[in-house]
């Protein structure tokens, strides 16, 4: 369940290190994001020699929560950490060129399969 002011890593070399996420995408009253879901976020900290810079505004999906999802076979998933991976917000694919660490498979469900490309594993 990732809501407004979450802190979020970045799952991606995009150049940025964390993300505070600002706004959950999906209608005015939606209140919590999670996996497959987009998200505004200023960049919290960033690399130097990145792409993003110190507090620029990207939007980003969702791509492993602590908070577990129910899968339609009955599993739950869960991940160590809160992560996102961040895109272009026009053509939806991911701004970096590697994506790092587990992938929830929710994420190439919703119409993301780059992103699942690029993972080391989909879980």
């Amino acid at each position: 369940m990732i809501q407004l002011r979450s802190v979020l890593s970045v799952a991606d070399n995009s150049g940025a290190k964390r993300l505070k996420v600002i706004h959950v995408h999906g209608g005015s009253w939606r209140r919590f994001g999670y996996i497959g879901d987009m998200v505004s976020a200023a960049v919290d900290q960033a690399d130097p020699n990145g792409y993003v810079k110190d507090s620029q505004l990207v939007k980003a999906i969702i791509v492993r929560t602590r908070k577990e999802t129910r899968r339609a076979d009955g599993t739950y998933v869960r991940f160590d950490d809160n992560a996102a991976v961040i895109i272009d917000p026009k053509t939806g694919d991911p701004i970096g060129s590697r994506v790092f660490g587990p992938i929830a498979r929710e994420v190439k469900d919703r119409g993301y399969a780059k992103i699942a490309s690029l993972a080391q594993e989909v879980i």
